[in-house]
């Protein structure tokens, strides 16, 4: 897996770009409603996730990857020194389970994260950003403001120090969780087999958009990105919507106007305010 690593950007790239462009084209064939003011919200939404990226690179060139290889390299973190004082770096069969369970193990710590930022008010200010959003659809996916995804690399950073996760497994965790943002808010309609089916295991759009609900016991559940088993393990699990699905009103009911939640620079300002 030397080789992903090497070209560690043009994979989370490609399979970012990939599943945005399945997901735009499902969006077109299979809508699930129709998204009021969607011009003005993909330009601020787009635009924060651009933002995001400037941010940072510019505070942390290395990313997470950067940072678990200096975890690695000075053996760092609880992972790093199981495997190097048991001699299983090179142990194809357990490097393997080791791989997977350090991806659901972020995985685990992520959905963490993302409750306590629902549950601390000063927390709650920065992620509000991405609950304001009156619609629903793949670009409600990158709606963050940039001090959240500054804070959160920082959180992401002082978890892969301190488990020693490796790089490889940050990248397959990054590459997932990017990937599954975009699907999970996706605008499609699933057919209702399937969805039940995606959900033993992945966080299905269905699922998400009632984390979007305006009511607050809906909002504070289905917490996962990626994996489901979390929401259902620690009891935040939320099968459907009080109103049933159709039904759905989005947002936060203190953030109706248009102008508060659709200007880019009354995103930027909404935590201070």
């Amino acid at each position: 897996m030397h080789w992903l690593l090497e070209h560690e950007a043009l994979f989370r790239l490609g399979c970012f770009s990939s599943v945005f462009v399945l997901m735009v084209i499902g969006e077109l064939a299979l809508p699930y409603r129709q998204q009021a003011h969607k011009p003005q919200r993909w330009l601020n939404n787009l635009g924060l996730m651009l933002l995001n990226t400037l941010v940072l690179r510019l505070l942390f060139p290395a990313a997470a990857i950067g940072i678990a290889f200096y975890a690695q390299q000075h053996e760092i973190g609880l992972l790093n020194g199981l495997l190097n004082q048991l001699n299983l770096n090179d142990h194809g069969f357990l490097t393997l389970v080791v791989l997977v369970v350090s991806v659901l193990l972020l995985d685990m710590l992520i959905y963490w994260q993302h409750r306590l930022f629902h549950q601390i008010p000063l927390l709650w200010r920065l992620h509000r950003v991405h609950h304001s959003d009156r619609g629903f659809d793949i670009s409600t996916g990158v709606r963050f403001h940039p001090l959240e995804i500054v804070l959160s690399m920082l959180i992401k950073g002082g978890l892969i120090l301190l488990i020693g996760v490796s790089p490889i497994a940050v990248l397959l965790f990054e590459t997932l969780l990017s990937s599954c943002a975009i699907f999970n808010h996706g605008n499609v309609r699933l057919p209702a087999a399937l969805d039940r089916l995606l959900r033993k295991i992945l966080v299905t759009p269905d699922m998400h958009r009632i984390h979007h609900s305006e009511i607050i016991n809906e909002t504070n559940s289905n917490y996962g990105f990626s994996i489901t088993w979390w929401d259902k393990l620690f009891g935040s699990y939320c099968v459907e919507a009080a109103a049933g699905k159709e039904n759905i009103v989005l947002g936060l009911s203190q953030y109706r106007q248009p102008e508060r939640v659709n200007r880019f620079t009354a995103l930027l300002m909404m935590p201070f305010r």
